[in-house]
């Protein structure tokens, strides 16, 4: 069965893995879409800027770190229902600067920034999250 075709394209997305000792860092969403649901930091993808670009950029403008080399990771394919959105979201990967020190650079938008252990992550998780707990499996 095939979709039906829209002028509608997906949009391309950027999430970071933030990792510190077998921990991700995540922030709880609030006052935006999937509100309630834990995800990492990440936004869309501004035309001609590389993963690597979007994902320091990110970081600063939600965590307030300056993060180095991140590496890409994972591709997830997103469709948010509820938003009738649809992202194609790239996972970037990095290690926690220690030097660092983590900021809701957002808070009206995520509630507060936590560590979770990679093994045991919350059930409530942002929708390309899971997608991506799912195809790491």
């Amino acid at each position: 069965m095939h979709a039906k075709m829209t002028k509608n394209r997906p949009l391309v997305a950027v999430r970071i893995l933030i990792f510190r000792d077998n921990q991700i860092l995540l922030g709880e969403r609030v006052n935006i879409n999937a509100q309630g649901t834990w995800g990492p930091p990440g936004g869309h993808l501004e035309f001609g800027e590389s993963f690597e670009t979007c994902a320091i950029r990110e970081v600063k403008e939600e965590v307030g770190i300056d993060i180095v080399k991140p590496t890409f990771f994972a591709v997830t394919n997103d469709f948010y229902e509820p938003d009738n959105k649809h992202h194609v979201t790239i996972f970037m990967k990095c290690d926690f600067p220690a030097e660092q020190v983590i900021q809701n650079m957002e808070p009206e938008k995520i509630s507060k920034w936590e560590w979770f252990d990679w093994h045991h992550l919350p059930e409530n998780m942002f929708l390309a999250m899971k997608n991506l707990c799912l195809q790491k499996s």
